[in-house]
């Protein structure tokens, strides 16, 4: 199967989003800077998912650029990763409204939605090379992928670490998003050299 309509739909659920984002955020009450005050944390919220959802765009055009074809099953594993992604929406709300009385457990939520996005990326990239064989492109633009493999683990760590600093959980979230802010090339490199 071609994958036009896989990245297509992939690409309009990850705008939407997005969209849904930024209209759950709320007006503030006020025009003073006073009024933007119990606002920030929704703010915050909001962009490190932002950033979280860009990044999993971005490597998720990168993927899908270094795929010749796509199956049935790697239409699941994309259908896995959207459902993931589409929590966001939910845990970014949660954890911005009630970052003050009870920050614990809708942090240790938002790191468990991140960590399962990381395994349905992780489901996603193996899908696609089962495909298109060890041998692969996108095989060799992998290769050890310890950014991928540090991810899940830092998340694993945040989850229980929530309930005793959630702060430090949400460093911890920051951290994996500010490592992946820095433009992985490993699959842009391996197909200009392929194409070059």
């Amino acid at each position: 199967m071609q994958k036009n309509r896989l990245e297509a739909f992939s690409d309009g659920v990850i705008a939407i989003i997005i969209t849904i984002m930024v209209l759950e955020m709320k007006v503030p009450d006020g025009t003073d800077v006073a009024a933007l005050t119990p606002r920030l944390p929704v703010f915050l919220s909001y962009i490190l998912s932002f950033i979280y959802v860009g990044i999993y765009w971005n490597n998720h055009h990168h993927l899908l650029h270094a795929a010749k074809k796509v199956s049935g099953g790697i239409l699941w594993a994309n259908l896995h990763l959207l459902f993931w992604l589409s929590l966001f929406p939910f845990a970014t709300g949660w954890i911005g409204e009630y970052h003050i009385e009870s920050p614990s457990l809708p942090t240790a939520f938002y790191g468990f939605i991140l960590l399962m996005a990381a395994i349905a990326y992780y489901i996603l990239q193996r899908a696609i090379i089962s495909l298109q064989g060890r041998d692969s492109l996108l095989a060799a633009a992998i290769g050890s992928d310890w950014k991928g493999k540090l991810s899940p683990m830092l998340y694993l760590a945040a989850i229980p670490l929530a309930f005793v600093h959630p702060w430090l959980a949400i460093g911890l979230y920051v951290f994996v998003a500010l490592l992946w802010l820095v433009p992985d090339r490993r699959i842009e490199r391996v197909i200009e050299k392929h194409e070059g």
